[in-house]
């Protein structure tokens, strides 16, 4: 139950925008938004098209969409605008992840079936650390920017 001014205090609670979302450095350029909406146009087009002779369009389609998203997210969080803890804390794993397994496929070949298994408590661990440290920085950040907006 709260009480007066009393605002509850967990990870489920600070869900909502606090202020103004933060401008991009240049703005008023939306330059993220039209990656995103330009990367999706070409994922559409080499699917419609089939992946055979597309595989390098796609590619950059889906590349885009998660460049211009992840400077979104990383914004938001860092200026304690809206929390993105696990999808940013999820990245460094995904791409050490990638990494690993296309470094074993460089050299050897094939990846064996082990390696992904024996890869997910590195992955696991990863994931948690980044996310501690994320949300302390979210936490900060909004509180600072709770302060800012006068709530």
């Amino acid at each position: 139950m709260v009480r007066g001014s009393q605002r509850p205090v967990g990870l489920l609670t600070d869900i909502k925008a606090v202020g103004e979302r933060p401008p991009p450095p240049w703005h008023p350029l939306p330059l993220s938004e039209l990656l995103i909406f330009v990367g999706i146009v070409g994922a559409i087009v080499a699917w419609a098209r089939g992946y055979q002779g597309n595989a390098a369009l796609l590619g950059a389609g889906i590349g885009a969409v998660v460049i211009g998203t992840v400077e979104v997210s990383l914004r938001e969080h860092l200026s304690g605008f809206r929390p993105h803890t696990g999808q940013l804390a999820a990245i460094p794993a995904i791409v050490f992840h990638s990494a690993v397994i296309l470094i074993v496929l460089a050299l050897a070949g094939h990846a064996p079936q082990w390696l992904f298994y024996g890869l997910l408590p590195v992955d696991l661990a990863l994931v948690a650390l980044c996310f501690k440290l994320l949300r302390g920085r979210f936490v900060d950040a909004r509180r600072a920017r709770t302060a800012a907006v006068g709530r």
